[in-house]
């Protein structure tokens, strides 16, 4: 693998970005904090925190910080709910200057004072933010002393800003499960298991909670998923963790593997290679001959059905050139290879918090002169996009404008998306959507932003 040194980056930036050359052994730099001056993609740590906890339906969530921090995360993962909705609520404590010279915690005691006296809540989670961590009020003496006041368990999310990246994030929210789960008693029999890292995102845990319902395997909690403060707590009686998004979850399964003893698989639910996969990889972990004879017979049956509706996208979206760019490495892997499998070829793979092993994985499935990219920026997204002709980039909300400006089709993988991804249903809808995006006969009608106007798709400039 050789280093990329084409375009005008960052010095800092250069180990970050790759092409992709088997056979040799350069590794990419990775889980860093992002390069000073490099307007990154990624979120912040205050936004990773926020993602992993913000499904949780019941609980009161309270922003200590100015009031952008609160609007640039509400609602912010389109996560669905079969009960409460308290969780689409946004609460902040609106720091002022006034409060970033005195300090900011009598507003943060008197704002949870307020949210008991109106809504009675079992759990707040108190976030911190860069300002927080600035002026140092202490979050985990006013939690405490409002826990104490008000019998009801108030728990500090240790996101402040400046200090880390979004993985950084991700931990806090962990942490801030493992505070909330406590010292639940384990049973001597556990059984049934815990999701890890699905979001319920335009009902995709419901689909897979189907498949384990027709396999009998019980789920216990979805972490964080349409799940509630009292589920959580429940999630010391499962036998297995399944963790699918592993940037934010592979740091709590070896913390529940180390407290309570609960081993984990890795899952993917993307694409119908990675979901028969990881359905029979689960029920061989749960090591139940029945269970295991029922994924054998499920997966023949719904992988024959898929595989049969999807011959009318392949033929329509071979040999089209990809731009993947999303948060963790494993979502990467696993659409790298569901690309393959419609026939499509991915010429950049990048990811917001991929770590060492993630990457190695990816140069061996991605082709000869693919670039791989950890913690990009929009410019060198922009740059690799226009050199590699892309004709579709796979990303989330932050992307999707690039994408746009660049009369390039979009897909969203992340918040913003109507449509669920994940088992069989979500690969057909995947399709469906790369189809509708790429084959779209607006690209027709306009002038990519690169070289010589492709006369194939453009009938006309801008």
């Amino acid at each position: 693998m050789s280093k990329v040194l084409n375009i005008n980056v960052l010095d800092e930036r250069r180990n970050s970005i790759l092409c992709n050359a088997r056979g040799k052994g350069d590794s990419i730099q990775c889980n860093k904090n992002s390069a000073a001056g490099s307007v990154s993609q990624r979120a912040c740590v205050y936004c990773g925190a926020r993602v992993v906890l913000n499904p949780i339906t019941d609980a009161y969530h309270i922003v200590h910080g100015p009031i952008g921090c609160s609007s640039y995360t509400w609602d912010i993962r389109g996560s669905l709910t079969s009960g409460a909705e308290v969780y689409r609520n946004s609460f902040s404590t609106d720091l002022r200057e006034k409060d970033i010279i005195f300090g900011g915690e009598k507003k943060l005691s008197a704002a949870i004072d307020e949210i008991v006296a109106q809504y009675k809540p079992k759990v707040i989670f108190v976030y911190s933010t860069c300002v927080v961590g600035i002026i140092g009020d202490d979050l985990d003496a006013v939690c405490k002393t409002a826990q104490q006041k008000h019998n009801i368990r108030v728990i500090p999310v240790r996101s402040t800003g400046f200090a880390g990246n979004k993985a950084s994030g991700y931990r806090a929210a962990c942490d801030a499960i493992m505070e909330l789960i406590g010292n639940e008693e384990r049973p001597a029999k556990p059984q049934g298991i815990n999701f890890l890292g699905d979001f319920n995102l335009a009902g995709e845990l419901w689909i897979i909670k189907g498949y384990l319902k027709s396999l009998g395997i019980k789920l216990h909690t979805a972490i964080t998923g349409d799940s509630t403060c009292d589920s959580l707590k429940e999630a010391v009686k499962a036998q297995l963790n399944i963790v699918q998004c592993t940037g934010s979850m592979h740091y709590l399964a070896r913390k529940m593997q180390e407290k309570f003893d609960i081993p984990f698989i890795n899952v993917s639910f993307c694409g119908v290679e990675d979901t028969v996969k990881s359905l029979l990889n689960l029920a061989n972990a749960i090591g139940d001959e029945c269970i295991v004879k029922k994924a054998k017979e499920f997966v023949v049956e719904k992988a024959s059905r898929t595989e049969k509706l999807l011959e009318q996208y392949r033929q329509r979206l071979a040999g089209k050139k990809v731009a993947i760019y999303v948060g963790g490495g494993f979502k990467a892997i696993s659409l790298i290879k569901q690309f393959a499998d419609l026939g499509m070829k991915t010429v950049i793979v990048g990811t917001q918090t991929g770590r060492e092993e993630e990457y190695q994985t990816i140069k061996e499935l991605a082709d000869e002169g693919t670039i791989i990219l950890d913690d990009s920026n929009p410019f060198e997204l922009e740059a690799f996009i226009k050199e590699k002709q892309a004709d579709i980039l796979v990303g989330g909300v932050k992307e999707r404008p690039l994408a746009y400006k660049l009369c390039v089709a979009f897909l969203d993988h992340n918040h913003e998306r109507k449509h669920p991804l994940s088992g069989f249903e979500g690969a057909l809808n995947f399709a469906q959507e790369t189809d509708l995006s790429v084959n779209s006969p607006v690209w027709g009608l306009v002038k990519r932003k690169w070289g010589e106007t492709d006369e194939k798709l453009c009938q006309s400039e801008c």
